[in-house]
C-alpha cells in the first residue's frame, strides 16, 4: 500500500482561520514537510499540538533535491502532510514538483482546504468575481514585467496577482501604462491581519499611492479588460491591439487573426489597418528626413 499526500491550507494571517482538521493532520502525519519549521513551530504551538512524525523543511531552495525522498516515503506507506508559510500548497509556493511526482507514481493526493489570499482578495476588490485568471508573481526584471503584462492586456477576466512590497510602485506603474491608467484596481494588504487594508482606485492613482511606500503581504486584483464591440474598435485602436501582441512575441500574422477574431471583424480588415499605419508612419519618416 503506497502512502497519501496531504496538501494543507495553513492561515494568511489570523491563525484562529486554521481549518480544524489541520491539527488533527498536524499530530497524525508520518511526514511533515514544512517551508519554513520555525514558522511551523509557531503555527503549532497556536494550535496547541505536537507533531508526531518527522518534521522536514521544504522549500524553493531544497525542493528539486528533497522530492525524490518524500516520494519514496509515500511509495513507502507514509502519510506526509505538506504545508507552506501561508495558503495552500503549490499556488505559488512550493509543492508543485511533489504532486507532480506523486500523481507519476500512482500516489494518492489529498487536500485540506484552507484561507487562500487568492480568493479573500477576488471577494475584497469590489470586481467582477464570475471569471479571473491567477497570474501570481509577476517577473522583476522591467521589460520581462511588461512583456507578461502585454500578454494579457486584451484579457476580460479579472486578473489576481501577488506582488512584494519593495516592487509594487513599479508593478502598479507598468499596469497603468499597459492596461491603462483608468482600469479599476484593488490592492489588498495584510489580509485578515491586524492591519488589513484594501485599496480601490483606478490603476494611475494607486501607482502614485504605492510610490510613498507599502508594506505587508500584497495581492493586487485588476478589472478585466473592456467589452468592445467591433462597431467600438476604430482602426488606430486595431493596430494597438495588434502591436501589443508583436511586442509579447507572436508573429504579426497571428496577432492580426487573433485581434480579428476577438473583435468580430474580418482578417482583412485588420491587415488593413496595420498597413495604413504602417505607410502613414514611413510617410512621415520620409518627410521629416527631408526636412532634415
Amino acid at each position: 500500500m503506497t502512502g497519501t499526500l496531504v496538501l494543507a491550507g495553513t492561515p494568511i494571517g489570523d491563525v484562529a482561520d486554521a481549518p480544524p482538521r489541520l491539527a488533527t493532520e498536524l499530530a497524525s502525519a508520518d511526514v511533515v514537510a514544512a517551508e519554513d519549521t520555525r514558522r511551523l513551530r509557531r503555527l503549532t504551538q497556536a494550535l496547541g499540538v505536537q507533531p508526531a512524525g518527522r518534521v522536514v523543511s521544504y522549500f524553493e531552495g531544497n525542493e528539486a533535491a528533497r522530492t525524490p525522498e518524500l516520494v519514496e516515503a509515500l511509495a513507502g506507506g507514509s502519510r506526509v502532510l505538506l504545508v507552506t508559510d501561508a495558503g495552500m500548497p503549490s499556488v505559488s509556493d512550493p509543492g508543485y514538483r511533489l504532486v507532480a511526482a506523486a500523481v507519476e507514481r500512482d500516489i494518492r493526493v489529498t487536500a485540506v482546504p484552507g484561507p487562500s489570499a487568492v480568493l479573500t482578495a477576488l471577494a475584497l476588490s469590489g470586481l467582477p468575481v464570475d471569471r479571473f485568471c491567477f497570474e501570481g508573481f509577476l517577473p522583476r526584471k522591467a521589460g520581462e514585467r511588461l512583456g507578461r503584462l502585454r500578454e494579457v492586456a486584451d484579457e476580460r477576466r479579472t486578473l489576481v496577482y501577488f506582488e512584494a512590497p519593495h516592487r509594487l510602485d513599479d508593478t502598479l506603474a507598468a499596469m497603468a501604462e499597459v492596461f491603462g491608467a483608468e482600469r479599476r484596481a484593488a490592492v489588498c494588504r495584510e489580509l485578515t491581519k491586524t492591519y488589513e487594508e484594501v485599496k480601490r482606485a483606478p490603476l494611475g492613482e494607486l501607482a502614485a499611492w504605492a510610490a510613498e511606500g507599502v508594506r505587508g503581504e500584497i495581492t493586487v486584483v485588476v478589472e478585466g479588460a473592456p467589452d468592445k464591440g467591433a462597431e467600438e474598435l476604430d482602426a488606430d485602436e486595431l493596430v494597438r491591439r495588434v502591436r501589443v501582441r508583436e511586442e509579447a512575441g507572436e508573429r504579426r500574422k497571428e496577432a492580426i487573426a487573433a485581434v480579428a477574431a476577438a473583435a468580430g471583424l474580418p482578417k482583412r480588415e485588420v491587415f488593413d489597418a496595420v498597413v495604413a499605419a504602417k505607410n502613414a508612419s514611413n510617410a512621415t519618416g520620409s518627410t521629416d528626413a527631408g526636412r532634415g
